[in-house]
């Protein structure tokens, strides 16, 4: 792929870099394809760079972008996101460019100093709301507020000649872009699984807030979406992910079909749920997904649990409370706003069992759950006689 020549971008030229070997994005979530950090010039009467990429590919952004540049200099700086994956090179990009005028909002300005507290920036900052435009000649950006999407300062900008939507962290996802793969129409092959993982552990917190961009979006003619991760959409790519973006907003299933998802001490609690598997599968659901919550990666059982409209939860007791694998999985889907959805319960021990009393109370506090009758004790292991009750259960999240 040539460094500036991307579909869909016109005359705006693709300055982002691929980091291939991130273990953990934001320190917690495996890349195992490692993730684009991206950014963009446009190159008119002004030039405009649109974002810096991590401070571990600052040296490789640099040059591509003074490569881009051939001598000219940066007029505008646009900040759409003040995280440091993208914003980590304004201090450095302001020194080379004493006349850069760095565009961003009035939020973000006054994080300024919390990343770069050795650089006075505020004689160079211009600040942007909601509908303000910036001509930089027969381009002209026009900005949109996306405040929570997902920190409160973040811009979206629409270039409205090239009729592109800088969409700052929406419509992102893992993966580096060497590693994307093309249907021989040039559509993405598979776009949905690490951009749903992506949105629903980076985002997901903040469907109303997507729910108000997307409304702000449907008013425009967008051609094209530059997001700061992940390959930049058009045509229909493009279409999926708006119908994507508008499902997970809103908190809907994606899919039909249960999650089972467990965490088992020494194996007791992982043969009830792979009986339960068996059992959902006979019944003729058409998707059981799986998740060992001890091993498994937990963004990916997060990801499963937005995309399903029920879960079979099985749990060993401990410590007179529930086991930890599942108590952080029921914590993140807690802090990520998760809702509308229905839940099975089974829990385990061999003696006063209590992870149902605890899955339950943190099912409860959780917007417009369900938790279908009968929740199921075993008793170290599953028995011939605990299957009626395996099969009740199964009946009911089904219904």
């Amino acid at each position: 792929m040539e460094t500036n020549k991307i579909a869909g971008l016109g005359e705006v030229k693709y300055i982002g870099v691929d980091d291939t070997d991130l273990d953990l994005f934001e320190s917690q979530y495996k890349v195992p394809e490692g993730v684009s950090y991206n950014s963009y010039v446009i190159l008119d009467q002004q030039v405009a760079v649109l974002d810096t990429v991590d401070q571990r590919k600052g040296v490789e952004w640099q040059k591509k972008l003074l490569d881009t540049l051939g001598g000219r200099e940066v007029d505008y700086l646009i900040v759409h996101h003040m995280e440091p994956d993208h914003a980590a090179n304004i201090a450095g990009l302001a020194r080379a460019y004493p006349d850069m005028k760095i565009v961003l909002s009035a939020a973000a300005a006054r994080m300024l100093p919390n990343f770069f507290p050795e650089t006075d920036l505020t004689d160079r900052t211009m600040t942007v709301k909601e509908g303000d435009t910036l001509s930089l000649g027969s381009h002209t950006l026009q900005f949109i507020a996306a405040p929570m999407v997902h920190w409160p300062e973040v811009l979206m900008s629409y270039e409205q000649s090239e009729k592109i939507l800088f969409a700052a962290d929406g419509f992102g996802k893992f993966g580096a872009l060497c590693h994307e793969q093309y249907n021989p129409d040039g559509t993405l092959a598979d776009w949905s699984c690490e951009a749903r993982r992506y949105y629903f552990n980076i985002v997901g917190k903040y469907g109303q807030q997507v729910q108000a961009v997307l409304k702000k979006a449907a008013s425009l003619d967008i051609r094209t979406i530059a997001p700061l991760h992940g390959p930049v959409l058009t045509g229909n790519d493009l279409s999926e992910a708006i119908r994507l973006y508008d499902t997970w907003s809103k908190y809907e299933p994606e899919s039909e079909g249960v999650l089972v998802a467990y965490a088992s001490i020494h194996g007791g609690t992982k043969e009830a749920a792979l009986k339960m598997a068996e059992i959902l599968q006979q019944k003729g659901c058409p998707k059981v997904a799986l998740a060992d919550l001890t091993r498994d990666d937990q963004a990916e059982a997060i990801e499963d649990a937005f995309r399903y409209p029920a879960l079979v939860l099985l749990a060993a007791s401990y410590d007179a409370g529930l086991f930890p694998p599942m108590h952080d999985f029921l914590w993140h889907l807690q802090i990520k706003n998760y809702q509308r959805r229905r839940f099975a319960l089974v829990e385990n021990g061999s003696w006063a069992p209590s992870a149902g009393k605890v899955m339950t109370e943190m099912i409860s506090a959780m917007k417009e759950c369900e938790i279908v009758a009968p929740v199921v004790t075993i008793r170290s292991r599953m028995k011939p006689t605990d299957l009626p009750q395996f099969e009740a259960l199964a009946d009911a999240i089904l219904k």
